[in-house]
């Protein structure tokens, strides 16, 4: 048995990073539709991601 604590899984999983390149009038439009619907952009492209998931059947299955 290990007394090492360092390696227990933490409560809270950490987002991923992602660098992803747009073009100017996307943008825009992501972050006038991110406006309309009071998210960032950030939480506006994963919305528009797990809505496209969803509707291909590709949804990650909810974590126990």
């Amino acid at each position: 048995m290990s007394d090492r604590t360092d390696v227990e899984r933490p409560s809270k999983r950490e987002p991923k990073k992602v660098l992803l390149r747009l073009d100017p009038d996307v943008h825009a439009a992501i972050a006038q539709w991110a406006s309309d619907d009071l998210r960032s952009v950030n939480a506006q492209l994963e919305y528009a991601l797990r809505m496209a998931l969803k509707q291909t059947g590709r949804a990650p299955r909810p974590r126990r």
